[in-house]
């Protein structure tokens, strides 16, 4: 297995919680956490998933869905792709083991 094979498939979501307005603190299966804002995602995309996620009550009922973020209405995104993208950007840190 190639080692991005290896990342896709490893890399879930272990817990996810709403902090105010449309970010949420995520952590990782692989120790890593950080906090996401959403509001480049939501506010650029006009599709009926994104804008009714514009709503912070909305927004706040985000879940994990066997290690993606997911929400009622039916948007889900990849942990992986949010992961690389938070990393990316210098939004994760290390827990301490």
């Amino acid at each position: 297995m190639s080692s991005l094979a290896y990342f896709l498939t490893m890399i879930k979501i272990s817990s996810c919680k709403p902090i105010s307005g449309l970010r949420l603190s995520l952590s990782y299966s692989d120790d890593t956490y950080g906090v996401w804002d959403a509001s480049p995602l939501l506010t650029s995309k006009d599709t009926p998933l994104t804008i009714s996620l514009r709503e912070p009550q909305a927004f706040a009922r985000a879940f994990i869905d066997n290690g993606a973020l997911a929400w009622p209405n039916g948007l889900e995104l990849a942990p992986w792709t949010l992961h690389q993208e938070m990393d990316a950007a210098g939004l994760l840190s290390k827990e301490a083991t």
